[in-house]
């Protein structure tokens, strides 16, 4: 599970890159136009996917900070969004990295901001989670940016083992 949990750190890098080169070549009313996705626009779903990274990650880790809300808008504008997701990439790289299979399998406890309970689970479950999180929010992006007339992106996994992936064969 090590080498599949590295692999998909790496692949949520690519196809971040991928979605944020796609976002800076939209005006800025297309980055903020509500175009029915579940955060409504480009803008405020890639802020929730750096809000809800930052909350696993900070579960995860301990440490970095924790936004209050799954809505919140840490960044208003793409530039500062684009560097704090690519810094956030890297520190889910660096952590996958410091993994071992025991700790993958060891009970994880934590409390969701949307219900006071605590939840235990294993590590590999709520890490399996965070990278599918990822995918269908990125779907969402993907459906705005081709609802405001852009080009389909290739956002598979398997686009991404064929190219910059292809040590993960």
């Amino acid at each position: 599970m090590l080498r599949q949990y590295r692999m998909l750190a790496a692949y949520n890098r690519w196809a971040n890159t991928r979605v944020y080169t796609a976002a800076a070549e939209l005006t800025d009313a297309e980055f903020r136009s509500d175009r029915g996705a579940f955060f409504g626009s480009l803008h405020r779903t890639l802020n929730h996917l750096l809000v809800a990274d930052r909350i696993w990650m900070k579960r995860f880790t301990g440490t970095g900070e924790t936004p209050t809300t799954l809505d919140a808008v840490l960044f208003e504008e793409l530039d500062a969004l684009a560097a704090a997701r690519k810094a956030e990439d890297e520190r889910i790289i660096a952590w996958t990295a410091t993994l071992d299979e025991a700790t993958l399998a060891a009970s994880f406890t934590y409390s969701p901001l949307t219900q006071s309970v605590e939840i235990t689970q294993p590590l590999w479950a709520a890490l399996s989670h965070l990278f599918n999180h990822q995918t269908h929010h990125r779907g969402q992006c993907h459906m705005t940016l081709t609802a405001l007339g852009k080009p389909s992106l290739q956002l598979d996994l398997i686009y991404f083992l064929r190219s910059e992936g292809r040590e993960w064969m």
